[in-house]
């Protein structure tokens, strides 16, 4: 019954958006035509700075000194970055201001994908929705031009959607393959049905009980705030005049001799760091702060109305060996009715995502639940041999979807599937919601928009197939040249080319060298991950600023494991004081805001909670003996507690040398009380939860069981860290 009701559906549904699919494809035709022009007309168009970028004190200086933009864009996420490459390639004079950093927001927490959204295809064929139908056809669309304005920082990734009942396979085939149809010459690959056998083949850890086959379809990754960087460098290099951490106050407004009526003429501005405060003003204002498109929207109207109802999706990246190195994974249907997926990302598994009502805040922070949630879900689908163990997440991050409802539409109350750009009585233009798929056609239609409401003198979008920063020059082998030319570890190479494209020799030629026979030169910043020293150099060219700006999105350091970000930080807080000329107390301040943001927005409060919460010790009198006898063979006094003395003492008798900076970081993750001594209650509640899986690959609880093998054996100890959670 269930089986005849979904073919029928499918059936039904099929038929009413094969219709609309025949339609659409003439639009299609028109558009590919358009790009053919627009992509001619990028060998006219002039790039001011193709070679250097401004400085962030020049770009200040120009939004300080210009007598009136054309257009003034606030918010540097993906969408606003967007509008300012729109605009300023349309030959308006543009100016960006983001009050944090660039992809500070959402458009750096996101699932990592450049989809269309199987899902909404689903509704769009059950619902007969051509509105869903359409939004889906165009985030496909841009998701076939950003893989190839961004090839560096994008590719393709098959995702397979394990079936456990026969009746779903032949429902799930057909949506997957109206995904493709609904695709057209956009399509990536064509998707393809797997036995049981080649499934478990390609995905090992997959549940291979009641498993019946697998669908296998492609959809595009990127690494999202380099992606959004790379938006808001080329609108800088083609003349845009751009600047993070500069706030918008307030906006200006002027009365119109030719209407009488109030517009909005620019913006009273702030830069964070320094406080000066200054006005940028402009014939147009564009409202591009995803989230808070309301606090601006009230700036210039106390009385208007919410439209953004914010939803935050929680993320959490666990080791690679969890997913193979080149396949996703689709559940599409969770235990509350939502969709996780579970994909490789950056040589890591990201899991995610959840999507809960939440209040509106620049540092939303990862609840415990919807970790343990995602967790859940994901032991659902992996086989019972993978023990998938709370102490297994290395980050975990929430970032805020900015829903809307529709100011325009007689029904407010209702969400708006899609994107909306409204103007207000004053000439604010405002662009709220959408994806980040499709950044590109909502920042057109934005500008359309603009241009029409302000009679801005401006052609046509030139941005399809317009060339992000780095695209041009890059070639999947260009990799190869980075470790030729400059003597680069390969791994090193293949992260700058894929990070930077053809700016990655401008990477290497700051790499100091190492001193070693190999490599030459690329001192890495933690020896896990191949992002180096002169990363931090050139990630203050990219207006930098602060060393969360580097851990979090000129590297994605902070993202796939904090306590690898948190042991680099010291080095890169040095580097940036070098070049910035920062006292020993900016130093300090940037140390201590780099760890509370690790601490609280990127998971490393949850992992201290797990083992704060441990107040039973569950062992065994047996293990609780052991691992007392363990901690003996360091408290030689019988004191109770242990310190990095007692620690150094026991490795010089097994001459093994620990820098004393990182001993006391390895005994700080375990003292909960924080008073620089770990106590024997502290210890056994460490060893209970490692034992329960909430806490894997403590550094302490391997440095001590190795050292008293050691002691017994006389044999060598490893300490090196081995990635251990959060």
């Amino acid at each position: 019954m269930a089986f005849r009701k979904a073919v029928k559906g499918t059936l039904i549904g099929g038929g009413a958006i094969a219709t609309a699919f025949g339609l659409s494809q003439f639009f299609e035709y028109r558009r590919n035509q358009a790009r053919l022009a627009y992509v001619e007309a990028e060998g006219q168009m002039k790039m001011p700075f193709e070679d250097k970028l401004p400085t962030r004190q020049e770009q200040l200086a120009t939004l300080q000194n210009t007598p009136e933009f054309d257009v003034l864009v606030v918010g540097g996420g993906a969408t606003g970055a967007g509008c300012a490459l729109d605009a300023v390639t349309r030959n308006l004079k543009t100016a960006l201001v983001e009050r944090s950093d660039f992809s500070s927001g959402t458009s750096s927490r996101s699932t990592k994908l450049i989809h269309g959204g199987v899902r909404y295809l689903q509704k769009a064929i059950m619902k007969l929705d051509y509105e869903q139908y359409m939004m889906v056809k165009e985030a496909l669309h841009e998701r076939a031009n950003l893989l190839e304005i961004a090839p560096h920082l994008s590719a393709p990734l098959p995702i397979m959607l394990p079936v456990y009942k026969w009746w779903q396979l032949p429902y799930y085939w057909a949506g997957i393959k109206m995904y493709d149809l609904v695709a057209g010459s956009h399509c990536l690959k064509s998707s393809y049905v797997l036995s049981k056998s080649k499934a478990l083949e390609l995905f090992p850890m997959l549940k291979k009980d009641k498993l019946v086959g697998a669908i296998v379809y492609y959809d595009g990754q990127h690494n999202d705030s380099r992606m959004n960087l790379a938006i808001a460098l080329a609108a800088a290099r083609y003349g845009a005049a751009i600047a993070n951490y500069t706030e918008v106050v307030r906006l200006l407004k002027m009365t119109d001799s030719a209407t009488g009526k109030e517009r909005v003429c620019g913006a009273r501005c702030r830069d964070v760091t320094t406080g000066q405060e200054f006005d940028v003003r402009a014939k147009c204002v564009i409202n591009a702060t995803g989230p808070f498109t309301d606090s601006l929207r009230k700036m210039d109207n106390q009385e208007t109305a919410n439209i953004c109802q914010p939803s935050a999706g929680v993320h959490i990246v666990i080791p690679g060996y969890y997913s193979p190195d080149n396949m996703g994974l689709l559940d599409p249907a969770t235990s509350d009715g939502r969709v996780i997926f579970f994909l490789p990302w950056e040589k890591m598994t990201i899991a995610g995502t959840t999507d809960t009502p939440t209040d509106v805040t620049a540092h939303p922070i990862p609840m415990e639940e919807d970790i343990n949630f995602i967790l859940s879900e994901v032991r659902n689908y992996l086989s019972p041999d993978v023990e998938v163990r709370r102490g297994d997440v290395l980050a975990a991050w929430s970032g805020i979807r900015p829903l809307v409802t529709d100011p325009n539409s007689k029904d407010t109350q209702s969400i708006c599937r899609n994107h909306v750009v409204s103007i207000s009585n004053t000439g604010l233009v405002t662009i709220a919601g959408g994806k980040w798929t499709t950044y590109r056609s909502m920042a057109e239609e934005t500008l359309d928009a603009a241009i029409k409401e302000h009679k801005l003198p401006a052609g046509p979008s030139r941005t399809m197939g317009l060339m992000l920063e780095g695209g041009k020059d890059w070639t999947p082998t260009l990799y190869i040249r980075l470790v030729q030319d400059y003597g680069l570890e390969n791994e090193v190479a293949q992260h700058l080319a894929a990070t930077y494209g053809g700016r990655a020799f401008e990477v290497a030629k700051m790499a100091q060298v190492t001193g070693k026979r190999w490599p030459i030169v690329g001192k890495r910043l933690v020896s896990e991950f191949p992002y180096i020293e002169s990363e931090v150099i050139y990630a203050i060219k990219e207006y930098a600023c602060t060393a969360i700006d580097v851990i979090a999105r000129r590297t994605r350091l902070g993202f796939l494991n904090v306590q690898a970000a948190d042991e680099a930080l010291p080095r890169i807080v040095k580097i940036m004081a070098k070049q910035l000329d920062w006292s020993e107390q900016k130093k300090k301040e940037e140390l201590e805001a780099a760890k509370t943001f690790l601490y609280q927005e990127m998971g490393y409060k949850a992992r201290s909670e797990q083992l704060t919460k441990t107040t039973e010790i569950s062992l065994t009198p047996q293990e609780v003996a052991r691992y007392k006898k363990r901690f003996y063979k360091f408290d030689k006094e019988s004191k109770g507690f242990i310190t990095t003395l007692d620690v150094q003492h026991v490795l010089e008798r097994l001459s093994i040398q620990i820098d004393e900076n990182a001993l006391h970081e390895i005994l700080n993750e375990v003292d909960l009380n924080k008073n620089g001594q770990v106590e024997l209650d502290e210890f056994l509640q460490l060893m209970s939860a490692v034992q329960r899986g909430q806490i894997s690959d403590s550094r302490l609880a391997i440095l001590m069981k190795t050292a008293e093998e050691s002691l017994d054996l006389r044999g060598p100890v490893s300490v090196d860290r081995s990635g251990g959670g959060v």
